[in-house]
């Protein structure tokens, strides 16, 4: 295997393009607690190993409130996102949904990582 894409960091791997998740991260991130988008840089980086840029965050914010799924609020110069209940609902159901998609994947590494520990 490719050393680029088995390393231990919290780099994303140069074979795959974890780009698509960028939505779904932050709704779920919003369940959490409300944050302003500096907040959400920094969660997504410590998570994802790279900051998303503003130019594609902002957008991905506006779109999650243009769709009723966000909502926003002024605290000084900060503005705060918060789910909408119609965004808890899609973030449930996301979630919901990106375990069918993948939960296998997920499983079949926890045991192959509790296999080399064993061994």
């Amino acid at each position: 295997m490719s050393e680029d894409c088995c390393d231990n960091t919290n780099t994303p791997p140069t074979c795959c393009d974890m780009r698509g998740l960028l939505s779904f991260s932050i709704l779920w991130l919003l369940t959490k607690r409300d944050m302003y988008g500096q907040e959400i840089a920094d969660e997504l980086a410590q998570r994802r190993g790279t900051r998303p840029n503003p130019g594609t965050l902002y957008p991905a914010l506006a779109e999650l409130e243009k769709r009723g799924h966000v909502e926003t609020r002024k605290e000084g110069r900060k503005k705060i996102y918060r789910l909408t209940e119609q965004g808890r609902e899609s973030a449930r159901v996301s979630c919901e949904y990106f375990c069918r998609a993948y939960g296998e994947i997920f499983q079949e590494h926890g045991s192959e990582q509790k296999a080399k520990v064993v061994q």
